[in-house]
This record gives structure tokens, sequence and C-alpha cells, in this order.
């Protein structure tokens, strides 16, 4: 009988790495944001070509495996050139993004936008039209690199929609925003 007991003990015993804890005791809290800003340069598609500045504003709100969502606000009246006068561009927008895993240390990202824009230019045919809102949808995608700890670099591509801009035509700009992003509390596969 004491033979079975102390069997009974010494396989218990040994079975206990078999039921250890696979979850783990505690989650660092936080909530998934990032906040960035950067410079814009965008071909406006406004009169032979012609490009401007700007500055963009975003968030990104990290929901799961990879996919979030993003909110973003543009300005675009800085270096206007000569031939345009009094032109500038407002847009907000925000839609899904997806950021794949980092490839190695850089982090690439897809989105689709969907917004509203306010345009403000001068029209010589149509004397006193000098706003209009329409809505837009852009596609864009970009790279982000941590520069130190959860500050990341950004650099992103989007190309617009905005569907009978001025009433006469479809305009498509498209640029490059240059930033930084800095997560409140790193996504998955970025920390």
């Amino acid at each position: 009988m004491r033979s079975k007991l102390v069997l009974a003990v010494l396989v218990f015993f040994s079975l206990l790495p078999a039921i250890a804890q696979v979850k783990p005791a505690a989650n660092v809290g936080g909530i998934p944001l990032g906040i960035g800003v950067g410079l814009m340069d965008y071909d406006i598609d406004y009169r032979n070509g012609a490009r401007m500045l700007g500055v963009s504003v975003w968030g990104d709100y990290s929901l799961l495996r990879g996919l979030g969502l993003e909110i973003e606000g543009t300005a675009i009246d800085f270096a206007a050139p000569p031939h345009i006068y009094d032109f500038s561009q407002y847009t907000i927008k925000g839609g899904p993004i997806y950021k794949a895993h980092p490839i190695l240390g850089i982090h690439p990202y897809a989105k689709a936008l969907f917004g509203v824009t306010d345009a403000n230019f001068i029209v010589h045919s149509v004397p006193g039209y000098t706003n209009d809102d329409f809505v837009t949808y852009s596609y864009g995608g970009g790279l982000e690199y941590r520069a130190w700890k959860n500050l990341f670099v950004r650099a992103d591509y989007e190309y617009e929609f905005e569907h009978y801009y001025l009433s006469f035509r479809d305009l498509n700009p498209n640029g490059v925003t240059i930033g930084a992003t800095y997560y409140l509390h790193a996504p998955r596969g970025y920390r």
C-alpha cells in the first residue's frame, strides 16, 4: 500500500510541468493608438500638373492582427505655383488600414480612406464661385520604421479621387507625405 502511495505521489509531481500556465499572468494595458504629423508634396492635378505643399495629421487605431482604422486631416495650401491664384484644399478622411508583418524592421501598410474635401480657388469665368465641397476617396500605402522606442518615421503615398471637381472634370491629386507617428501603445508586431 505504501509503495502505491509513493508511486502516485511521484507520478503526480512528474506530471505538474504538463499542466503549466499557457496564458500570460498579466497583459500590459494601453490604448493601441498612434498619432502622427507629416509634410506633404502633392501634384494637385489642377492646371498643368501643379505641385503644392501641405501638412497632414493622422490617427491610427489598431483593432486586431494588423487591421485598424485611420483618420486623416490634410491642408494643402503652401507653395502654390504663380499661375494658380488663392488655391487651397482641406480634407478629412477615414477608413481601414492594414499593417503587414515587418520585413527587416520596416512595417508596410495599405489603406483606403473616404471623406470630404473643401477647396478654395478663383475661377475667372464664374464670378463669385470661390469654394466647393465634395466627396473624395483615396487609396494609399507606405512604410514605417522605428526611430526610437514608440516613435516611427513614416513615408506615405496616396492617390485621391475627387469626382466632378468644379463641376467639369474629375481630379486625381496624388503625392507623398513624410512624417512621424508616435504610438501610445505599439500595435502587435511593433514592439
